[in-house]
């Protein structure tokens, strides 16, 4: 019997249009003689959308990112014995199974612990990180205090909150970090509401851009050096793919260049590292996703100065899955094709679900 596997994807996030691509991608690699994908499209207010496996799941023009998911009958998850099934909402009507969750619904409310929590209350396996890892991976602010309590290297940072964005001033900034500088929402990924601030006005207009995507903003210095990324796959266990590097052909790597433009940056797949400097990398990629609660998959993301110094730039939890995607990509690069990737990770969101399942959950003296 095939397993059945629900991918989720859209969502109300500014990274909805990726998530669509991402989902696609999955859907089309997937092995179809075990796997039943089952497509589940959350739409901007929240709902859920059973879309049919047999047509694409996006609309998009050329040059542009998806803009709509496929209409579908909005369907609620119900968890029934040990697997969950997808009603309804109108008439109540059984419209799917689901004994797999793929969450590739990137940004707030899919990749911030959210969904997972969710699903984790449903009872069912879930790819990638927990509710814990997934949150934490998500808020920039809490991931590199964390990194920093463990001794791991993350660039200088300044945190901005909405009640007090008129306490600070770019000069102030300027002397803290050196400008220019980026400024960054929090709780969002894929360069949505990023800007590089090199003067005053600039900084305005950022401030008030990136404070439409969340409640708290990131500051970080502008650190002059090789972006290089790294993917993590497992649960107690991890390993590390090789490392690769983007060479932004723009300012930085910007949205349209991770997603729109296959020429907006250079991929360099393996990096042009010496094998010590693999290995450093490897080996503070496991440690990022060990510090941070992480299970599953991530792919960590680092800055390569000149003389050596490796500094974590972040963690992701559900890197994109496009066709032009570093995590994927890293791991073919590292000899996992990228249908067997998705096979393992499909393992090992079975695995913590089994593990977790096994634990005590009643008390008796």
């Amino acid at each position: 019997m095939k397993k059945r596997i629900g991918i989720i994807y859209g969502g109300r996030s500014g990274e909805h249009e990726v998530s669509l691509q991402s989902a696609e991608s999955i859907r089309n690699a997937l092995d179809k003689s075990r796997y039943e994908i089952v497509p589940i499209g959350i739409d901007k207010k929240g709902v859920w959308h059973l879309a049919d496996p047999a047509r694409s799941l996006l609309e998009s023009g050329e040059g542009n990112p998806p803009q709509v998911l496929e209409s579908g009958p909005a369907v609620l998850p119900i968890a029934q014995g040990n697997r969950v099934v997808l009603t309804d909402r109108e008439s109540g009507e059984r419209r799917g199974e689901v004994d797999v969750f793929f969450p590739i619904a990137h940004g707030t409310y899919g990749e911030d612990g959210s969904l997972q929590g969710l699903v984790r209350l449903l009872g069912a396996p879930c790819v990638g990180a927990g509710v814990l890892g997934s949150a934490v991976g998500m808020d920039k602010d809490v991931m590199k205090r964390l990194l920093r309590e463990a001794r791991l290297p993350v660039p200088r940072f300044v945190i901005i909150r909405a009640f007090d964005r008129d306490q600070i001033s770019f000069d102030v900034l300027d002397k803290q970090l050196g400008s220019p500088f980026f400024v960054k929402p929090c709780n969002l990924g894929s360069s949505v509401g990023i800007h590089k601030v090199s003067d005053p006005d600039g900084f305005d207009a950022a401030l008030t851009d990136a404070f439409q995507y969340d409640t708290k903003i990131i500051i970080e210095e502008a650190v002059r050096s090789r972006e290089i990324e790294c993917s993590v796959l497992g649960n107690d266990h991890a390993e590390a793919s090789l490392p690769g590097e983007i060479v932004p052909l723009s300012d930085f790597y910007s949205y349209q260049a991770k997603y729109l433009d296959d020429e907006g940056a250079t991929l360099k797949i393996p990096a042009e590292l010496d094998a010590e400097t693999t290995k450093r990398i490897q080996e503070t990629a496991v440690r990022v996703f060990e510090v941070l609660e992480c299970s599953g998959m991530a792919r960590v993301d680092f800055f390569l100065e000149e003389d050596g110094r490796l500094l974590v730039n972040e963690i992701n939890t559900l890197p994109g899955f496009t066709r032009i995607s570093m995590y994927p990509k890293l791991w073919e690069a590292s000899g996992l094709k990228y249908p067997a990737l998705l096979d393992r990770l499909i393992e090992l969101a079975e695995e913590r679900h089994r593990t977790e399942r096994a634990l005590k959950r009643d008390f008796s003296a």
